[in-house]
């Protein structure tokens, strides 16, 4: 098994539906560009209010993926 090398990349995803919609949806959008992603981190997570319900959530993460030879 060869030893990897990984770069990451933060992203920000938003959903007015929920935290993992927002994940996946960043993660779907940069998979179009990004190959080999392998891993991701959450490092923040926010919500708006709007008349005291969460109306849209925003999650920021890091993506690693392996670099090509």
């Amino acid at each position: 098994m060869p030893n990897n090398i990984y770069k990451h990349i933060e992203l920000t995803g938003t959903s007015s539906v929920s935290i993992e919609d927002a994940v996946q949806g960043a993660l779907a959008r940069a998979s179009k560009t990004v190959r080999n992603i392998r891993w991701m981190q959450i490092t923040e997570t926010r919500g708006q209010v709007d008349s005291g319900k969460v109306v849209q959530w925003q999650v920021t993460l890091k993506a690693g993926f392996t670099l090509e030879d």
